[in-house]
C-alpha cells in the first residue's frame, strides 16, 4: 500500500488574489442579530459610566465616598434613570404631556429623522453587499438635494407632476455623482473610498458655490448661501396634519425598504451584487461582468442615498444651505453596519438612530450632554467592526459563518489530498 501522501495544493486563484479586507468587511457587514443586540447592550452600558461620571451630583459624592457609599451608588443611579427616562420621554411618548397629541410628538419626530437616515443606510448597506465601502454618502445626498431643489422652483408645473420631476432630478443627480466613482472602480482600479470622500468634499463645495449664484440662490435675499423656497406643488405633503412635520416622503423611505429587500433577495441582479460581494474572482470566472457590477453597484446606492436628498430638499417649506446633510451621509454607515446590510436590519436601525436625533433636546434638559449620544453611536461603530471583541466578552456568541469558495480544484485532486493509505 502507498504512503506517499498529495502535496499540499497551491492556493486558488480566488484564495490567492482576494484581497483579506473583503473577507474582513463581509465580516462586519453580515454580521448575526444576536452580536448586533450585544454590541447595542455594550454601548449602552458604557454610556451608563459615562452619564455617571458627568453628573454634578455623583461627583459631589466621591469626596466622601468611604464615609458613606451609599450616596455614590444611589445618585448614579439617579442619573442613569433619568437620563434613559429623558430618552424615552424625547423618543417614544412624553408621559408628562397633557394631551396624547402632545405626547406621541416625540415618536412622530423620530420617525421624521428616521427615514432619510434609513434610505440612505440602504444605499450604503447595497454597497456593503457588492464588496465596496461607499462613504460618499454625504455628497450624493448633497447631489440629490440640490438637483431636486432646482426643479422644484424653477420648472413650474401642475400639482403632483411638479413633485415627481423634482424627484426623477434628484435621482439622476445623485445616480450620476455615486456612478462616477463606480466608473473609476471598474474603469481604473481606483478605490472606492478615496474617490467618495473626494467627492464628499467637492460636492459640498459646488453646491455651496452654486448657493451663492442664481443658479440656486435668490440674489435679492442676502448673501448667506441658500436655494430658493420650492413651489408649494413640489412640496411632499404632511401626513398627519399641521402640527406635524412628518411627511410622505417617510413612507416613500419605508417603500425603498421593500424594494431593497426584493432587489438583493429575490432578484437575479441582487444574486449577481451579493456574488460579487463575495467573492469577484469566482464571479468574473461565472461569467459575471464585475466592472458592470461595481458601477450598478455605485449608481443603485445613489438612487437609495438620493432619496434622503430628496427628503431633505422637497420636505420642508422653505430654502436650505450647505448643511442640508446633517451628518446622514456618515450616520447611514453605522445604520448600515448596525442593520448587517439587511433590509429589516436597516430599517430598526434607521428608526434607532432617528430616536437618538429626536431625545438630544430632551436629555440635554435632564442635564444630560448631548456628546453622550454621539458616544453610544460610536462605540456602536467601534463594536460592530469588532466582532472578535464582542464574541470575547459575550462567550456564547458563535464565530462568523465561513464563505463558501467556489471550488475549482478538480475531482483528481480531491481525491489525491483525501487519500490515506
Amino acid at each position: 500500500m502507498s504512503t506517499a501522501q498529495a502535496a499540499p495544493q497551491a492556493p486558488t486563484p480566488a484564495e490567492a488574489g482576494r484581497p483579506r479586507w473583503n473577507d474582513v468587511l463581509h465580516d462586519i457587514a453580515a454580521g448575526g442579530f444576536v452580536r448586533t443586540i450585544a454590541a447595542v447592550i455594550l454601548s449602552l452600558a458604557v454610556a451608563s459610566i459615562l452619564i455617571v461620571f458627568t453628573n454634578d451630583d455623583v461627583l459631589g459624592t466621591l469626596s466622601y465616598f468611604f464615609s458613606r457609599p451609599g450616596d455614590f451608588f444611589v445618585a448614579a443611579g439617579q442619573a442613569i434613570g433619568n437620563a434613559y427616562a429623558a430618552l424615552f420621554r424625547g423618543a417614544i411618548y412624553n408621559y408628562t404631556a397633557t394631551s396624547f397629541e402632545a405626547g406621541i410628538r416625540p415618536l412622530v419626530e423620530s420617525l421624521r429623522f428616521a427615514g432619510p437616515l434609513i434610505a440612505a443606510g440602504l444605499g450604503v448597506a447595497l454597497t456593503f453587499r457588492a464588496g465596496l465601502f461607499n462613504i460618499g454618502g454625504q455628497g450624493q445626498l448633497v447631489m440629490g438635494a440640490i438637483w431636486s431643489a432646482w426643479a422644484s422652483f424653477q420648472l413650474h408645473l401642475p400639482w403632483g407632476l411638479h413633485l415627481i420631476v423634482a424627484m426623477i432630478f434628484g435621482f439622476v443627480g445623485a445616480g450620476l455623482w455615486a456612478g462616477i466613482a463606480g466608473f473609476l472602480k471598474a474603469k481604473t482600479g481606483a478605490h472606492e473610498v478615496i474617490v467618495t470622500i473626494m467627492m464628499n468634499y467637492i460636492a459640498v463645495s459646488l453646491a455651496t458655490y452654486l448657493m451663492r449664484t442664481p443658479v440656486l440662490h435668490d440674489m435679492d435675499g442676502g448673501n448667506n448661501p441658500t436655494t430658493r423656497p420650492p413651489d408649494e406643488t413640489a412640496v411632499f405633503p404632511r401626513i398627519l396634519g399641521e402640527g406635524f412635520d412628518l411627511r410622505v416622503s417617510f413612507i416613500l423611505c419605508l417603500v425603498a425598504v421593500i424594494v431593497y429587500w426584493w432587489l438583493m433577495e429575490r432578484s437575479s441582479l441582487g444574486f449577481r451584487l451579493r456574488m460579487v460581494g463575495l467573492n469577484p474572482d469566482a464571479a468574473r470566472a461565472a461569467g459575471v461582468n464585475v466592472g458592470r457590477m461595481y458601477i450598478t453597484a455605485m449608481v443603485l446606492s445613489g438612487l437609495f442615498i438620493g432619496l434622503a436628498g430628496i427628503n431633505q430638499s422637497l420636505g420642508r417649506d422653505g430654502n436650505f444651505g450647505p448643511g442640508i446633510d446633517s451628518g446622514i451621509g456618515f450616520d447611514a454607515i453605522t445604520v448600515a453596519l448596525l442593520g448587517s446590510s439587511t433590509a429589516p436590519g436597516v430599517l430598526l436601525a434607521g428608526i434607532l438612530f432617528g430616536m437618538f436625533r429626536a431625545a438630544s433636546p430632551t436629555m440635554q434638559l435632564a442635564d444630560v450632554s448631548p456628546e453622550i449620544l454621539g458616544v453610544i453611536q460610536g462605540l456602536i461603530v467601534l463594536f460592530i467592526a469588532a466582532p472578535p471583541l464582542v464574541r470575547a466578552i459575550f462567550r456564547f456568541l458563535p464565530k462568523p459563518r465561513e464563505v463558501t469558495e467556489l471550488n475549482t480544484r478538480s475531482k483528481p485532486q480531491l481525491e489525491a489530498k483525501e487519500e490515506v493509505q
